[in-house]
């Protein structure tokens, strides 16, 4: 297998496409993140990587407040929307018919339409270059009920969305089931 090396960039394939909310200026404000991810399991921590000028950013160094919202494949174009268009410019809420919902922190917006919603506290704000890394604690989560399986999160009924770089630059709705977790990989043992 030839291997081609290419210029360094952080290619992990896929990744969540998520609506990053805050407060600034007295309204909610929303930028679609795909740098994302999970970062402590206990207490609860997620990340988020977002460019110094962005709108967002403003209200979560004022607030240390931010809402992570997992958005469906059904709303795809508001996504991209809210990552195409500045908050400074806009207000996207209106524009994306967003319903409006907060749980116990009050400068972290949840959109309602998402499936799932995290509202989290700032715990960090790392520079590392044109972006800062954002780590909050997730003070609450929100799941829609028919999301839900056994009481379980069920991301075949979140269906998240996919950012895919590279040359494609497309989103990719939630793939095919390739084994269960903790099992599939036992049948390297019977080699």
């Amino acid at each position: 297998m030839t291997k081609i090396q290419i210029t360094p960039q952080p290619l992990i394939c896929t990744t969540p496409t998520v609506l990053v909310g805050s407060m600034v200026n007295g309204k909610s404000n929303f930028m679609a993140v795909a740098w994302c991810g999970v970062a402590n399991s206990l207490p609860p921590m997620v990340s988020v990587a977002i460019r110094a000028s962005r709108h967002t950013l403003k209200g979560i160094q004022q607030f240390k407040e931010f809402s992570v919202n997992i958005p469906s494949t059904e709303q795809v174009k508001e996504t991209d929307y809210c990552g195409i268009i500045s908050g400074a410019k806009v207000d996207k809420t209106e524009i994306c018919g967003f319903n409006i919902l907060f749980g116990k922190l009050k400068n972290a917006p949840l959109i309602e339409q998402c499936p799932v919603n995290l509202a989290c506290r700032v715990e960090h704000i790392i520079s590392l270059g044109t972006h800062e890394l954002v780590i909050g604690r997730v003070e609450e989560t929100l799941v829609t009920e028919t999301c839900l399986t056994e009481g379980k999160p069920d991301m075949r009924k979140i269906k998240p969305i996919v950012y895919s770089a590279g040359s494609t630059m497309e989103y990719i709705a939630f793939g095919e089931s390739l084994g269960k977790a903790f099992v599939i990989g036992k049948e390297m043992e019977k080699k």
